[in-house]
């Protein structure tokens, strides 16, 4: 029998789930835990870590899962590791359903980097006014650069003492547009973005506000993963859970 494991956490993830559930089909929608307000889920729903592979390997054969989606985001690297490792060793069928990352356009001003210390030292030494679009996780780095100040927006308030003593913290929930974000960046007079490439239409409205403003963008690569099997559109993992049997044909619509 089918029974799915969505990794999830971002807005393919969430209308996967819908698509899933809607047809009936035998599904567990897994979130990380770092938000405090999920988004709620037309499918059943766990919340937390596994236990490294040893522990995603026991929950696989616990729950009698039969095929695992990885819909996380782009860097949540250390699950997907996990996920590729416990599914090779449990020999169940992975599929990545990964959104395309963002590509510079005319008028862009991109400094590529390869994670977040490379960010911070292609920060100025002082005076920097910074939009560090990351999230809460990776922002203790950036205390090397204690002269600047920075811009926070985060969905959850802040616990505890933040690690930068110039900070602003901004408490919102995207998707974002490209008006909103060129009015926050000019009422703090950013002069530098800090962004991860995640892809999508939900956060790029900051990247459109940087180019209109002519902003600079430290844009830190995606993390590098073993191989595995990847798509980037619904259509996509409609087919390859037709091809590993998982759903009869036709079962979801195509070409979404």
């Amino acid at each position: 029998m089918t029974r799915l494991l969505l990794l999830g956490g971002t807005t393919e993830a969430s209308r996967l789930a819908r698509h899933l559930a809607d047809r009936g089909i035998d599904a567990v929608f897994s979130y990380a835990g770092r938000t405090a307000r999920p988004v709620p889920q037309p499918l059943p729903t766990r919340t937390g870590g596994f236990g490294g592979v040893d522990g995603l390997i026991d929950y696989l054969a616990r729950e009698g899962i039969s095929h695992v989606i990885d819909a996380t985001h782009p860097f949540a690297a250390g699950m997907s590791r996990n996920a590729i490792l416990a599914c090779a060793r449990a020999k169940v069928p992975l599929l990545g359903y990964e959104r395309k990352p963002w590509q510079a356009q005319d008028g862009d001003r991109w400094t590529h980097v390869p994670d977040m210390d490379a960010a911070c030292c292609s920060l100025p030494e002082h005076d920097a006014r910074v939009f560090l679009a990351i999230g809460k996780q990776q922002l203790a780095g950036f205390a090397a650069k204690p002269r600047n100040h920075y811009l926070l927006r985060l969905v959850d308030p802040p616990e505890g003492v933040l690690p930068l003593p110039e900070t602003e913290v901004v408490i919102a929930r995207g998707p974002f547009d490209a008006e909103g974000d060129l009015d926050l960046m000019r009422r703090h007079r950013i002069t530098h973005v800090v962004a991860k490439n995640a892809g999508g239409a939900g956060a790029e409205a900051k990247l459109i506000a940087a180019r209109r403003l002519g902003l600079p963008v430290i844009m830190v690569d995606r993390p590098v993963l073993p191989p595995r099997e990847l798509c980037d559109s619904l259509g996509g993992v409609v087919e390859w859970l037709e091809r590993h049997h998982a759903v009869p044909a036709a079962t979801v619509p195509r070409g979404v």
